[in-house]
């Protein structure tokens, strides 16, 4: 087999599907040069000496990078505090190719293929029936924890909270209020084609992409020339991500001195117990119900945890699942998930498949009632189960997403006090991390699942490229043409 060649400077992500499918794919791992890759499928090994040294390989730089943020942060608050510019850098550069990304791939894939539309109910199918067992889990959790107990938050305390903590909370539950199921359908169409390139709007960026992608597919033999453009803008756009991920230990640095100095790590101490409970449910999910569903698709969730560690990484250190996107949607196409299902379900599960956000959700809501000595009876438990259900996607794309989704929910069931809400500011950075390692894992099990379902990938396929932690070329999925 021979070794694929050097797509030139910013290598890192390799071509988007523009080399055609009957080719080999040259997907090369943004830690290693490409003649240090093992050669797949069991081939010949690969001399150790040609390896990158381990502080050359980027999860570890990672690891390096946010334990330094955490001792800077810790020993030097005031200058960790000047550090924020650079996770908010990293961030936003990460955010300015991803819809180039997205809007590629999709419409890559359905340009395809013709089975769009038998992915999209699968997927939520499965958005729905995973989505609510989180919810479920973390109801069962913070019930038997009552992490709140004993708490006695009075009215009188609650009103003598900081006049800037205050107003956040109304910030967050005006932010609820404006932002209705009617409002979050029509703020999925754009203004004008162009507009979901400047504002960064996936669930926009899905809609266009998937309206070009259907009028490319109808145009047949005419379409190709266009068609074949865009997958060269994506190749671009990978590339470009490519030299982004170099600088992902210094924005992970400057994310973590800039939290751990803003918040300290002793304040946190009266909330530990909940903040603990909300990682052992995120843990408890991902271990049994991903789990489970990774049995059932015929591979391991820690070997898939493994092979995304780089993504997990990313997502620690600046606590955005956006970050890891692109990333995400590279790693499970090595896998051979097709070009269809990887584009629709990645970024419609950003929307509709927030598990760690759901599992907060629940665990917070009771929590706050606990701590308020507020009492909410089964029938309440599970208006706040379907109330979070939908609002969860009515606040997706909002700043601040988790505390809208949070203060909508409250909204459901009045008798806890929505200025509650302040007694979680301090440290939701914190449990913000937990929610986007948790979702992040979840569309990437979702997107395997759904592409076993789909018949696109063996699981002997499956393991055999984990195997490699996504080191070297995977051939990929044929997008299946249904008549």
């Amino acid at each position: 087999m021979s070794t694929p060649s050097s797509s030139g400077p910013g290598s890192e992500y390799p071509d988007h599907p523009s080399r055609g499918e009957g080719a080999p794919h040259p997907s090369v791992h943004p830690t290693l040069p490409e003649h240090a890759l093992p050669e797949p499928e069991g081939g010949p090994a690969v001399p150790a000496g040609r390896r990158k040294r381990w502080w050359q390989v980027l999860y570890i730089q990672v690891l390096i990078a946010v334990a330094l943020g955490i001792l800077t942060g810790h020993f030097f608050p005031g200058w960790a505090g000047t550090l924020k510019v650079l996770g908010d850098a990293f961030i936003g550069m990460v955010k300015m190719v991803i819809a180039p990304i997205i809007f590629c791939t999709i419409v890559h894939g359905i340009a395809s293929t013709r089975n769009l539309g038998r992915i999209g109910v699968k997927a939520f199918i499965y958005f729905d029936v995973v989505s609510t067992l989180a919810l479920i889990i973390g109801l069962v959790v913070v019930n038997y924890m009552q992490p709140g107990k004993g708490m006695n938050m009075t009215p009188e305390y609650l009103r003598s909270q900081s006049a800037a903590d205050l107003e956040k909370v109304k910030k967050f539950v005006d932010d609820s209020k404006a932002h209705s199921m009617k409002d979050f359908f029509l703020d999925i169409i754009p203004h004008s084609y162009l507009e979901p390139f400047s504002n960064g709007k996936i669930l926009q960026v899905l809609f266009i992409a998937i309206l070009t992608g259907i009028a490319l597919a109808s145009l047949g033999e005419r379409g190709h020339p266009a068609l074949h453009v865009l997958d060269q803008v994506g190749a671009i756009a990978f590339a470009v991500m490519g030299l982004i991920v170099k600088v992902a230990p210094l924005g992970d640095f400057g994310a973590m001195a800039f939290t751990v100095g803003q918040f300290g790590l002793g304040s946190l101490a009266q909330l530990l117990y909940l903040m603990v409970g909300f990682y052992v449910t995120a843990l408890i999910f991902i271990v049994v119900v991903l789990g489970s569903i990774s049995w059932w698709a015929g591979f391991s969730i820690f070997r898939f945890i493994s092979y995304i560690r780089d993504e997990l990484l990313l997502v620690l250190g600046t606590s955005s699942s956006e970050t890891a996107l692109p990333g995400m949607m590279e790693k499970t196409r090595r896998l051979g998930c097709a070009d269809s299902t990887v584009g629709f379900v990645i970024p419609s599960g950003y929307s509709f498949n927030l598990d760690g956000t759901n599992i907060y959700i629940a665990m917070a809501v009771l929590f706050l009632a606990q701590a308020t000595n507020t009492h909410l009876s089964v029938w309440d438990q599970i208006l706040v189960l379907g109330v979070a259900m939908v609002s969860s996607k009515g606040a997706a794309g909002v700043t601040g997403a988790g505390f809208v989704t949070l203060a909508a929910t409250l909204a459901a069931v009045p008798q806890v006090p929505i200025e509650s809400l302040a007694i979680l500011l301090g440290i939701d950075r914190f449990m913000s991390e937990c929610r986007a390692l948790t979702n992040l894992v979840g569309n990437g099990v979702a997107t395997v699942a759904i592409s076993r379902w789909e018949g696109e990938v063996t699981p002997e396929q499956l393991n055999a490229r984990m195997v490699h932690t996504g080191f070297g070329p995977a051939p990929r999925a044929v997008d299946k043409e249904v008549g």
